[in-house]
This record gives C-alpha cells, structure tokens and sequence, in this order.
C-alpha cells in the first residue's frame, strides 16, 4: 500500500483559539507517529485567522523532539521571505538535533502565504528584488550547501553553522506544471497541492516523472500528491463533519480567511443555490466518506497519478474526530503502527 503523510496547518476554529491549536498539532504528531505515518509537514502562512503556525522551523523542532519515528519538515518554507542565510542555518540546526528526520520544503510561485501588506511587512527590512526572485534564492541557499560560489565572492567567507551538517533534503512544493517542470530539472523532490490547486494533478505528477534529471539532492524521483480527506465510522458521520470545510472554503473565496465553524453553524447556514453549487465544485479537492468510500474515491487519482506518497490534510472541527479521522485512513491503508 501506498505510504501516507500528514500536511498540518495548526487550523484555528470558533472553539479552538490559535494557542490551543499548536498544541493540537504537537498532538497530533504524537498520534500519528504511532500509527506509521512517514511524514508530518508544516505549512507557513501570515496574518490568516484561520492558521496559527506562521514559523514552521519552530514548530518542527517541537515535533521532532516528543516524537520517534516521523519524519518532520515545512510544506512548506516561503522562500522569498527569508534570507536563504537564514533557512540554511535553521535547518542545519534542526538536523543536526534530529539527524535523518528533517525535510525542508520550499513554497514555490509568487504567493508569499498571505496578503501583500504582510509581505511587505515581512520583505521590508530584506534586500528584495524585482518581480519573482524564487529562483535566484533558490540558487543560493543552494550555494551555501555546496560552496561553489564564485572566486572573489563575499560569501566564500560565510559559513552557515553548523557547518559538520548537510541540509536536509530540500522538496519543491507546487500546484502548477511549472513547479513539476522545476522539480524535474533540477532534481528535487515535488509535492502537489491537489488540495487547492486548479491545475490537473495527474498531469502535473507524470510530467515531473518523465522529466526527472537526476541530481545529487535525488537520484530518482520522488513524488507527494497532498489531498484533503475528511473520513469517519460512517459516510453520513464524515459528511457531517465536513460541512464545517464546506463553509469555510465558501468564505474564503470570498477572501474571507476565518477561523474554521462549527458543524452546528455549517449546518445552520442559510445556503443559496449558488452557494450549494460552489461547494459541489469545491468537493472535486476533497474526498469525504467512511474509509472504504475514501480508499474508493482516491483509487483512480493514484492509480492515474502514480504517486510515491500520499500527504493528507484533514480539517475538521473537532481535534478528536480529525484524530480518528487519520486513525481510520492508516487502518485502510494498512499502515504498520510503530512500536512505543
């Protein structure tokens, strides 16, 4: 069976303020470690209600250190909001505490995981370039990994510490044939969003496998198709509780980035038919059943898509019922529970 991963954005509910959230990721982590997951990665958003954790590396740490087995890393890191100096030196540090349990995903496009004042905000004291600089900041916190910088360059002078630690392994994450195109020139691993992205999944899967060049970051290619799941004892039950993603994803294309409702005020709502009708054409990014639904569902897009690794994000109200939610997916999909 195909090896499954966690996607967490630390989601913030009418009933669960950001603080708590945190926790709730720690916990989680804790939960899923047990069951076999392989990976557990954090996502970087500013200044969103609806999302908690704006600083993955400090969040990663946490989970690495009350956890055995998974692996833990950013999905993932928005490049052009940091100084590449800076990536490097804390994702060396975390390797170096957790040695083979990090992964650094890099956010890719012109996104900067929020609104354009808060990007100013964040860029304001950095030296920003013109347009899109993903790639050239990309190239050097390559740079500060290999040290091939050229002859006379100031940073022939920089180390970043520590400096008896390579990078983790570095992953493209993207939604578009571009980011496939990426990841498969330069030789990284590449995760697709599926979960948000308007762009064909399977076409931007089997592009990024036929073009794979391999390189020394990856000898062959690696692919993460990130889906969104709700599952639950019973269709119905999972139906239910997928409501509440239901009218969030309303809102918030309506750019209304609230924290996530309850079941009770999803249920509530006073739907119009056009409303009903963004949702149906919402439902295309998520798969909502009992376990056996969901395993049905998601067959053809991995079969068609032909995935190394399915990433699953769950957003649902209750911290205990997207708990279970995970518990009955690894159950489905066979995952071994690691031993305490």
């Amino acid at each position: 069976m195909i090896p499954l991963s966690v996607l967490d954005l630390s989601v913030v509910t009418t009933g669960t303020k950001p603080a708590a959230a945190l926790r709730n990721s720690i916990d989680l982590a804790r939960h899923v470690d047990g069951l076999g997951y392989v990976r557990y990665w954090l996502a970087e958003h500013h200044n969103l209600a609806s999302v908690a954790s704006p600083a993955p590396d400090i969040m990663i740490g946490q989970i690495a250190a009350v956890t055995k087995h998974i692996r833990v890393g950013s999905g993932g890191v928005m490049l052009p909001n940091h100084a590449p100096l800076v990536v490097a030196e804390r994702f060396k540090m975390l390797e170096a505490l957790f040695p083979g349990r990090i992964d650094l995903g890099l956010g890719l496009g012109r996104a900067p995981g929020t609104d354009g004042a808060t990007a100013y905000a964040l860029r304001s004291r950095l030296d920003r370039r013109e347009g899109d600089d993903f790639l050239e900041r990309l190239h050097e916190l390559i740079l500060w990994e290999t040290r091939e910088f050229p002859a006379g360059h100031p940073y022939n002078n920089v180390v970043a510490m520590p400096d008896d630690t390579r990078l983790p392994p570095i992953w493209l994450l993207g939604s578009s044939d571009y980011s496939s195109e990426l990841a498969a020139q330069i030789g990284m691993g590449f995760a697709f969003a599926h979960h948000f992205a308007t762009h064909d999944a399977i076409d931007a899967m089997v592009h990024y496998r036929n073009r794979f060049q391999p390189s020394a970051w990856c000898a062959s290619p690696h692919a993460i198709l990130a889906v969104a799941v709700i599952t639950a004892d019973t269709d119905e039950e999972a139906e239910r509780l997928a409501s509440s993603f239901d009218l969030n994803r309303l809102r918030r294309d309506r750019g209304q980035y609230l924290p996530l409702p309850s079941v009770e005020e999803a249920m509530a709502y006073p739907y119009t038919d056009a409303e009903r009708t963004s949702i149906l054409r919402n439902r295309s990014r998520l798969f909502v059943g009992s376990p056996a639904t969901v395993q049905k569902k998601l067959q053809p897009l991995i079969y068609a898509s032909k995935p190394d690794e399915l990433m699953v994000i769950t957003a649902v109200y209750d911290h205990e019922a997207r708990k279970k939610s995970y518990s009955l997916l690894a159950e489905a999909f066979g995952l071994a529970k690691q031993a305490e």
